[in-house]
């Protein structure tokens, strides 16, 4: 009897484990992405829905490998998922992957000894045990996570990692196929290690872009929010890194670089960088966002701007916010140089997700921009800013 007892509290305890692991993650995930749009939506004319279905549409920062969702299934939480980018219209998504957190998180300085929030959202989710202690693995294995959901429905979704790729989505898309084309890419150079050799590793598992920081200065340099104020420049670790991405065709992203950083990598020869999920200081002065005279540093070395979604960065949980901010990055840089990054999924708010994209042209046309103006934005700058800078073939 003891025994049965005993077999059976057992299995409760596992079954109870399951079902924590199971809903645990999905549960923080819920307060860690709200959306800020009316149970209604938001309203959308015939017209504004009849252009955004006529646009390519390109977006450069999701987290959404971040949660261990299975990207083909479409959920009620977060913001980003397979089925909602093509409800959405979108052609293209970077997906980030997220690797190190520090607890307390602040746009002002972050300690990179801090505790780290992904060690133990990792562990909840029991992703490969490798990958709750080593940075690399937990890149891989997100990466790995995007290259499986492609296998299993190629119609759905297909990583990008060539020019040739990146023709033939298009070429499938103007035809009538409705694939989404993902990008890997990685918030923050933290997962090579310290080690050269681990670009080749990252490059080989299919990532195209690497930010170089993240909320913590690291082995590449100074962040943005790191503990040096405005932060240290490149390290010759980080000039090392800069170079092999140049010669690989690989994209320097500056999302959370440091201002020293920034002006350290606009003097590198070959480098034509995004900065993937912003604001602009001069309309919006968060501590979040560069100064107007880096971003447009950026801009005239050949870069795009992504404009992010998040009410830190745009002054407002509306799409009118978002599209104000997109206006503002036009007049400060040019609308050849103006595109997308939502940071859908990456512990922020949003007006909309994914599958309500159309608000945001919606908005776009109430702010006053033309048709031409919101194709670029919307994903034809980045589309051209592709083809020009992704390697030629997997070689």
């Amino acid at each position: 009897m003891w025994k049965k007892i005993a077999a059976g509290t057992g299995l409760l305890l596992v079954a109870g484990g399951a079902a924590f692991f199971s809903f645990a993650p999905a549960y923080v995930e819920r307060g860690m992405n709200p959306l800020t749009m009316p149970e209604d939506g938001w309203e959308i004319t015939p017209e504004a829905q009849d252009l955004h279905d006529g646009l390519t549409i390109g977006d450069w920062h999701s987290d959404a490998l971040l949660w261990d969702r299975d990207l083909l299934t479409r959920v009620d939480h977060g913001h980003t998922d397979v089925p909602r980018l093509q409800e959405g219209n979108v052609a293209l998504q970077v997906f980030t992957t997220v690797t190190k957190s520090p607890r307390g998180q602040n746009y002002a300085e972050n300690s990179a000894e801090a505790p780290d929030n992904i060690t133990p959202l990792f562990i909840g989710q029991l992703r490969p045990i490798p990958a709750w202690t080593s940075l690399k693995a937990r890149a891989l294995v997100q990466a790995r996570a995007l290259r499986d959901a492609a296998e299993r429905d190629p119609d759905a979704l297909r990583v990008i990692r060539t020019r040739t790729d990146l023709t033939e989505l298009l070429a499938a898309r103007q035809a009538g196929a409705n694939t989404v084309g993902g990008i890997l890419g990685s918030e923050g150079g933290h997962p090579l290690e310290g080690d050269i050799a681990a670009l080749d590793e990252l490059y080989d598992a299919g990532f195209r872009l690497i930010g170089l920081t993240h909320f913590f200065d690291n082995e590449l340099g100074g962040s943005l929010h790191g503990e040096g104020g405005t932060g240290a420049g490149l390290s010759d670790f980080g000039r090392q890194v800069v170079a092999g991405m140049v010669e690989r065709d690989m994209i320097v992203d500056l999302a959370h670089a440091s201002p020293q950083m920034v002006r350290d990598v606009l003097q590198i020869e070959g480098v034509r960088p995004v900065l993937s999920h912003t604001g602009i200081h001069g309309h919006c002065p968060s501590p979040r966002n560069l100064s107007d005279e880096l971003v447009r540093g950026i801009a005239d070395k050949g870069g795009l701007i992504g404009i992010g979604f998040w009410s830190d960065v745009v002054c407002g949980p509306t799409p009118a916010d978002v599209a104000a901010s997109i206006k503002a990055a036009i007049l400060l840089v040019g609308e050849d140089h103006v595109s997308l990054g939502s940071d859908h999924d990456g512990s922020v708010d949003s007006p909309f997700g994914a599958a309500h994209l159309a608000a945001l042209t919606q908005a776009l046309i109430d702010a006053g921009l033309t048709e031409a103006q919101i194709a670029k934005v919307m994903g034809g700058n980045m589309v051209g800013f592709l083809l020009d800078s992704l390697p030629d073939d997997e070689g």
